[in-house]
């Protein structure tokens, strides 16, 4: 945990001051009916977390009342999970169904108390009852059934005398309460379903809200942390304890923002949908932001925990940039793994005027000293390179092999190209080259100059390995669906060369392949005879950033040293400063800040906009994304606009006077054209519609002009709320506040 306190730790620290509590115990509920993913892991990291760090002790409760979905292999899943992360749960994995038969009589006493019926209307006739938002709902008439009968009705029910649908217990709370969670909730329904625990023994199961403050209070939880989803349950959490009357200390539900994570999804529904149908390699993918997935592709327990002590404990939802997980993973490799030699694309070598055979000494960490180990690379006269480190007709910049350019083989010799050998098609298929004897990395007498090494491997002795080069699942920033797939979220090399070293010795499972990234030895698919690599993360985000052959170069006085062997160079103290108060003074992620701190301009600029406007995040954002592609696109100099214009263009989306997307179209126009941003506003009428009155007719028409998907949503299809709202968005050029527009499409919808 940070030194400073979240407001969740603030609490706990409360409570034990006063004495409400004498020991502090969590608990992790998980449903049992999918693989848990990284949202899981920052439940994990917070309750855990908290319980260790106050003396208490968590319990890891599978909530298991829904028969239809769940499985013993997704609880194996979440234990697996949680002992991974580095945690252990106080006793034995406790389920929801240990405490089914008390949960039973809780229900029977609400009944006698006159707080709970049996209800028959049919879940058409339940919804309509409910009201909407703006009126009242209206009771049902069996809530006038007697406590006998109740009571009768209910025990029927859980004898299996009934359909699926015919009955279900409510409470009576009140149908007219502004909360609609309130309004005569559900707290048992019937299933005709086989348990994975209790077989066929119960054929009524306790809905969420009834089961979960009760298996809390069984257990002695006393602080109940949940994601803001359930921000609303809390008044009925309240209303069980308190209206049963049960004897102090009762525990108290507290919601933190979920984790969002853009080019993710974390739905189950959605992970379901990819598992079932095929469009990965299961629940282990290591594409899917589960557990199991991370694992197998080669993340660490600490990149993660790292990752969610960064991201925090905060009470609103918003959207984590994927870029900072890889950062975390990236940041923990660089101080672990060793380096070493891989060709990906091998184009050979012959090194006509050397004969024999040696082996050289490369160290395996050759930028950390302190850190020892090494080993022999077998040098011959026949190597291979990376097809990509050779260029017959080398672009401007091209630091690497060509006709005319020498390079140095990392940890080895200067070779330089004596002739290209081509096949029939004109396919380069041979380079022959000469080495120069006294050029030896380490002892290097020649006097020649290059400006990069390059990574190679020895034909006599070199290992065929499968590499398979994973990036995003997704190619959409907020993807929807299977329609936002990414069709190169996979490609797998079958004839890359490895160094053999990698295969004999395996020094470690995790290793950088210099220039290339790191990767990790596939847990399943890995055997001596065909090792598997998977790629866990890149040297550097390179997401959607990847040059073209035409793409304009900056000026060169913006030109950035070029990096060799992909090692991360270490910051100046200066950098170091800043990057220090930007991720602890003004909590920056780490890529955000660390972006700013080594760019002298974007530092500059951030800075001079802080002095005018107090929101270093969303600035940060802009400078980082926007306005840096600005600079590698044109140039410093070629800036339209200064630091009063950036502060002033934030100002507004602060203010929710513009939407993010507008905030983008107003940046563009004053890129262009040096205009300050609040005239572009007024001049184009670009100003945030926030007026319902004015948003209502744009919805009403949307929904008149979509009856069939009117009908779809309320037979069940919720997911088209989000088509209404683009709809609206669209009807409006972006210019309606998104966060209304979804609370009267909601409303208008029912």
């Amino acid at each position: 945990m940070n030194e400073s306190k979240n407001f969740l730790e603030s609490i706990v620290e409360k409570d034990l001051q006063s004495g409400k509590y004498k020991e502090i115990v969590t608990r992790f509920p998980p449903e049992p009916n999918g693989f848990p993913h990284i949202g899981h892991a920052k439940s994990i990291f917070i309750n855990f977390g908290i319980a260790r760090e106050y003396n208490g002790h968590c319990n890891l409760r599978m909530d298991d009342t829904n028969p239809t979905t769940e499985d013993t292999k997704y609880v194996e899943a979440l234990k697996d999970a949680v002992i991974w992360l580095g945690y252990k749960w106080d006793g034995n994995v406790r389920f929801t169904s240990d405490y089914f038969p008390a949960l039973y009589e809780y229900a029977k006493k609400l009944i006698t108390m006159g707080k709970a019926y049996v209800d028959s209307l049919s879940e058409e006739e339940i919804r309509e009852y409910r009201g909407t938002v703006t009126e009242a709902g209206k009771r049902s008439k069996f809530a006038q059934r007697s406590i006998s009968e109740n009571l009768d009705l209910l025990e029927r029910m859980k004898n299996g005398e009934f359909a699926e649908g015919e009955h279900v217990l409510r409470a009576k709370i009140d149908m007219a309460a502004p909360n609609m969670k309130l309004r005569d909730p559900l707290l048992y329904r019937i299933r005709h379903a086989h348990h994975f625990r209790t077989g066929n023994e119960w054929k009524i199961y306790p809905m969420y809200d009834f089961a979960h403050c009760l298996s809390d209070y069984i257990e002695g939880v006393t602080h109940s942390i949940c994601t803001l989803e359930f921000e609303n349950n809390r008044d009925i959490y309240n209303w069980v304890l308190d209206t049963l009357e049960l004897e102090p200390p009762r525990p108290y539900q507290h919601e933190f923002a979920r984790l969002n994570i853009n080019y993710t999804v974390m739905s189950k529904r959605k992970l379901l949908e990819l598992v079932e149908g095929g469009y990965v390699n299961g629940w282990d993918d290591p594409r899917l932001p589960t557990i199991a997935g991370y694992r197998r592709k080669g993340y660490t327990a600490e990149a993660i925990l790292t990752f969610c002590d960064q991201v925090g404990v905060a009470k609103a939802n918003s959207i984590v940039d994927v870029s900072q997980l890889e950062f975390c993973i990236r940041d923990d490799l660089n101080k672990k793994v060793p380096r070493v030699l891989c060709v990906l694309n091998p184009l050979k070598v012959t090194i006509e005027n050397y004969e024999g055979r040696e082996e050289i000494d490369a160290p395996y960490y050759p930028h950390d000293v302190p850190k020892e180990g090494s080993r022999k690379l077998p040098f011959s006269r026949e190597i291979y390179i990376n097809r990509e480190d050779f260029e017959e007709n080398p672009p401007k910049g091209y630091y690497r092999l060509t006709p005319q350019q020498p390079v140095r083989l990392r940890h080895g010799y200067i070779i330089s190209c004596k002739e290209i050998i081509k096949d029939d098609a004109g396919n380069i298929i041979e380079i022959k080259a000469a080495y120069y004897p006294d050029s030896k990395s380490g002892n290097d007498t020649s006097g020649i100059k290059v400006k990069s090494a390059i990574q190679w491997v020895s034909a006599d002795s070199a290992k065929e390995v499968e590499v398979r080069l994973y990036e995003r699942l997704y190619k959409s920033e907020f993807p929807e669906g299977i329609e936002d797939l990414n069709p190169n979220s996979l490609q797998i090399i079958k004839n890359a060369l490895i160094e053999p070293a990698v295969v004999t010795e395996k020094p470690d499972k995790r290793f950088q392949f210099e220039r290339e990234g790191y990767f990790y030895a596939d847990p399943l698919d890995y055997t001596d005879e065909k090792p598997v690599f998977n790629k866990i993360v890149g040297l550097k985000d390179s997401w959607g950033k990847k040059k073209t052959e035409k793409q304009p170069r900056a000026k060169k006085s913006q030109e950035k040293k070029i990096q060799i062997d992909g090692e991360v160079t270490p910051m100046t103290p200066q950098q170091e400063k800043f990057f220090q108060r930007y991720t602890q003074e003004l909590k920056l992620n780490n890529e955000v800040a660390n972006t700013l701190a080594r760019d002298e301009i974007l530092s500059s600029l951030y800075e001079e906009a802080l002095t005018l406007l107090n929101t270093p995040v969303n600035l940060a954002n802009l400078i980082v994304n926007e306005v840096a592609r600005e600079i590698k696109e044109k140039g410093f100099e070629a800036l339209q606009f200064a630091a009063k214009e950036l502060a002033q263009l934030t100002a507004m989306l602060d203010e929710e006077k513009i939407s993010n997307k507008i905030a983008k179209q107003v940046f563009e126009e004053m890129a262009k054209s040096g205009k300050n941003p609040t005239k572009i506003v007024e001049e184009k009428g670009l100003v945030q519609i926030s007026d319902p009155a004015l948003i209502e007719p744009i919805i009403e028409e949307v929904i008149a002009k979509n009856p069939d998907n009117v009908e779809k949503f309320k037979a069940g299809n919720k997911k088209l709320l989000g088509f209404f709202v683009g709809q609206a968005l669209k009807a409006t050029g972006g210019k309606a506040n998104p966060k209304i527009v979804n609370e009267l499409v909601a409303k208008k919808l029912g």
